[in-house]
């Protein structure tokens, strides 16, 4: 079996990311309530939350299509998912405000991939990346209790 050097390259730097972002997270002074990345405000990085539960799967959200909730930008991919949000939004935002559910189990704010989610009980769960949602997956119950604990302890919302 050969190791693809450019694919083992790109795990090593999202693997060192990951443990950077891990180490200082809880230096930090405040957190919003919904991840948004550094550069922009769009939640979920732009991408349509009712879709993961209407299509199952990670659609990208258009600005036509848009709306303002926790202080974060909602991207929807039509009117009909912008309708349904604004009127439950907390039915399909996803879990801790969009941070990994992996790393909020320890109350670490950390970014996720939109690829990885996981609707359980009604309601989205993301992670960072497909492996660190294997672990996840594998005690996944726990994680969920912890990580419900730990949201709580650190986001105070206002709605």
């Amino acid at each position: 079996m050969s190791i693809n050097p450019l694919s083992f390259m790109r795990n090593m730097v999202k693997t060192a990311a990951l443990f950077i972002i891990l180490s200082f997270s809880h230096f930090a002074l405040a957190q919003d309530p919904i991840e948004t990345g550094f550069f922009n405000n769009k939640a979920i990085y732009g991408y349509d939350t009712v879709a993961y539960f209407t299509q199952n799967k990670a659609v990208k959200g258009s600005q036509n299509y848009t709306t303002t909730w926790r202080g974060a930008d909602w991207f929807f991919s039509s009117q009909a998912h912008l309708d349904l949000f604004q009127s439950e939004p907390e039915k399909y935002a996803p879990q801790y405000g969009g941070y990994c559910a992996y790393a909020m189990a320890t109350g670490d704010f950390v970014g996720i991939d939109e690829e990885a989610f996981v609707i359980e009980d009604g309601k989205l769960y993301l992670n960072y990346s497909a492996s660190v949602q294997e672990k996840w997956l594998a005690n996944k119950a726990q994680y969920i209790e912890q990580a419900d604990t730990e949201y709580q302890q650190a986001i105070h919302l206002n709605n």
